[in-house]
């Protein structure tokens, strides 16, 4: 059973930042695809930014410049690094992986962020 688990959440105020970190149960050689995606309060799940096998990564229009994800192969993690947040990022953010083998998504369960004005 793949696990995803998300931590590094928090409160922090306009400005400021904070680094998420998805720990995998498995090998991330093994997902095609990882990223995050967040839900806010009142609104859909939305997509944050993903990162392929290799470096290329794509991001939302609403946080290209100041969101950036990293992968570390050796230690089975995925990062989103965050800055220069706005009340508008405050979301759970959620971790997510496509199995390179049976095209099957995974999730965590989620790790709030609460920008404060």
């Amino acid at each position: 059973q793949v696990q995803l688990v998300e931590s590094g959440g928090g409160l922090v105020q306009a400005g400021g930042s904070l680094r998420l970190s998805c720990a995998a149960s498995q090998n991330i050689f093994s997902f095609s695809v990882m990223g995050w995606y967040r839900q806010g309060p009142g609104k859909q799940r939305e997509l944050v930014g993903l990162i392929g096998s290799g470096v290329i990564t794509t991001y939302a229009d609403s946080v290209k410049g100041r969101f950036t994800i990293a992968r570390d192969n050796a230690k089975n993690t995925v990062y989103l690094q965050m800055n220069a947040l706005v009340p508008d990022d405050t979301a759970v953010y959620y971790c997510y992986a496509v199995d390179s083998y049976a095209s099957l998504p995974y999730w965590g369960e989620g790790t709030q962020v609460t920008v404060s004005s």
